[in-house]
């Protein structure tokens, strides 16, 4: 990762993307399929609310635990909206160094790298789920490809991860991070 990176505002940036896929969830959609073979939509964006409730946790509390809080969300996509605010907002209040996970110590800025890693990879899945092509744009791409390529281990394949996905060699930056963990664009 480069140590020049605003991470407030990459995560700003992630969120941003992710909440434009988000908005134009259709009602009555939650069944559909997703690039994440063993989720629908519903479940998608139950996990993107899960993901920023531990950002969250990590940056107010300084501990992530691990395990989810059960969604008591009805409307899942304006969840997703309340605490991507709340996230960039207990981000701007000033987090700490470090985060625990679990008993393992982070620094926040990897932890921040990697939560919009996480949110814009699935808010590209949220886009596709919806029919919907979404390009991961470029300036963003390129941060969070060196994140990818540091913190997606062999042993992640085909539990967190898919296999990666072969690309041309003309292709984006977008579609080199989404083919990284797995995703054909």
């Amino acid at each position: 990762m480069n140590t020049t990176t605003d991470f407030g505002a990459l995560l700003d940036r992630s969120l941003a993307y992710a909440l434009g896929s988000v908005a134009e969830v259709p009602p009555g959609s939650l069944e559909r399929a997703t690039p994440c073979a063993d989720w629908d939509l519903g479940e998608l964006l139950g996990h993107l609310d899960d993901a920023l409730d531990a950002l969250y946790e990590g940056l107010t509390g300084g501990r992530i635990g691990l395990s989810p809080a059960a969604p008591a969300a009805v409307d899942l996509a304006c969840a997703f909206r309340t605490r991507a605010c709340a996230v960039l907002g207990a981000w701007a209040a000033g987090p700490g160094e470090r985060v625990l996970v679990g008993e393992v110590p982070l620094d926040v800025r990897v932890m921040a790298a990697v939560g919009a890693v996480e949110i814009t990879v699935h808010g590209w899945d949220v886009a596709r789920s919806c029919g919907r092509a979404r390009p991961v744009p470029r300036a963003l791409a390129a941060e969070l490809l060196p994140v990818v390529r540091c913190v997606v281990a062999p042993e992640d394949r085909g539990v967190r991860f898919a296999a990666p996905v072969a690309v041309p060699p003309y292709a984006g930056l977008g579609d080199r991070l989404l083919a990284f963990v797995g995703r054909g664009s």
